[in-house]
């Protein structure tokens, strides 16, 4: 009898074998010329970067400015355990390093939150440039109950994104636990309403495929995905950090910035951006001040509350640059002899990937990292041709 219960003490803390993640490790083994076996997780990793190099958008002018509602299910479904420790844990988990990776590829975009529970709609943060505000709202969320109503939450979402200039894009990301909704009216009436406002649905499951919000995103232009793990699901999240192609009806339009400089001894005033915390000591001395209302804000960017000047630094357009832009795809070279990357100086095999400008060879480690990080060629940069 004792023996028993420190057996149950030793098991505690693990799990069962079917709640891990299903790995066929017989498919990492192939026999080579000689007959021995070798792995072929290299293989299994080239073939990964070669699928983020086909689903990176070819030479296609992207949105530079974004307003993008986050929905979050909060309710009991995601207290499953499916996803470790729970769905509704590893959704904020996966959340949190979403905004970090969306705020620094869309430095000027807004991004507000939402979270969906017993049948309504609660907003936890308007649209704004700082992450830090969002994370702090995830990180309250510890409870899940009742049934989510996606009605009010895209209702919700619209109403916020109402106004937003013809020249920005909206967007909402639902992240659905459920496989069931409680609206309060006819939720196709507020489908068309999105149709109506431009505004690009996408939504990610973590359940199973669900008719209704295929049709969300079939009619707004969006994508539906349901995740097969954490890894999957932080991937899905990931791609939504890359702006959606800019719709050609769009016309150019001149918008109205504010560059304002750093102020560190200035005269005490009111930071507009902890107005309404309450417990924080938003009288302080430094800060932004908007050059047209001399409003003080701590963080950029953000829209002046007072005269609705976009206030950024010359950094974050220099950041969204390349959207309006983008670099040339790099082709794809068989090679016959092992050359040497142009970027990184490591010796290259099977395939390259060749510059058309500059006819720079690069691997594809270098070729990700330029086209997503970088957005500027090596080769072409370092041309008397690219510095005149």
């Amino acid at each position: 009898f004792l023996q028993f219960f420190c057996a149950m003490d030793e098991d505690e803390g693990k799990v069962y074998t079917w709640e891990t993640e299903y790995e066929r490790s017989w498919e990492t083994l192939q026999e080579d010329a000689e007959g021995h076996l070798q792995t072929t997780a290299e293989e299994e990793a080239y073939k990964a970067k070669r699928r983020r190099l086909f689903d990176r958008p070819r030479n296609v002018q992207l949105g530079m400015m974004r307003h993008v509602f986050l929905v979050l299910d909060g309710s009991r479904a995601m207290a499953d355990k499916d996803l470790r420790p729970d769905r509704l844990t590893c959704a904020a988990r996966v959340i949190e390093k979403f905004l970090l990776e969306f705020f620094d590829h869309n430095p000027i975009s807004q991004l507000g939150t939402i979270v969906t529970r017993n049948g309504r709609a609660e907003k936890l943060n308007e649209l704004t440039g700082n992450p830090h505000v969002h994370t702090k709202a995830l990180q309250s969320l510890t409870s899940s109950s009742g049934d989510p109503s996606l009605q009010n939450a895209l209702e919700m979402a619209v109403r916020g994104l109402r106004h937003v200039p013809h020249h920005a894009s909206k967007e909402v990301i639902v992240v659905l636990g459920s496989l069931t909704s409680c609206d309060p009216g006819n939720i196709f009436s507020t489908i068309d309403d999105l149709c109506q406002q431009s505004v690009r649905c996408s939504i990610i499951g973590l359940a199973a495929e669900v008719h209704l919000c295929k049709t969300i995103c079939q009619r707004t232009n969006g994508t539906y995905n349901v995740i097969l793990d954490e890894t999957h699901f932080r991937d899905l999240l990931l791609q939504h950090c890359r702006p959606p192609p800019a719709k050609a009806t769009i016309e150019a339009s001149l918008i109205k910035m504010g560059f304002p400089q750093h102020v560190m001894n200035g005269p005490p005033a009111v930071c507009l951006c902890h107005l309404s915390d309450r417990s924080a000591d938003y009288i302080t001395s430094s800060g932004y001040f908007c050059p047209q209302c001399n409003s003080k804000y701590c963080e950029l960017p953000v829209e002046c509350k007072v005269c609705g000047l976009t206030l950024v630094l010359a950094p974050h357009l220099a950041r969204s640059h390349h959207h309006l832009f983008p670099l040339t795809s790099y082709e794809e070279t068989q090679l016959t002899d092992m050359i040497v990357c142009s970027g990184c100086q490591v010796q290259v095999e099977r395939k390259a990937y060749k510059c058309p400008s500059c006819d720079s060879m690069f691997c594809i480690d270098c070729d990700l990292f330029i086209h997503e990080t970088l957005h500027v060629c090596p080769g072409c940069a370092s041309t008397v041709k690219h510095h005149h």
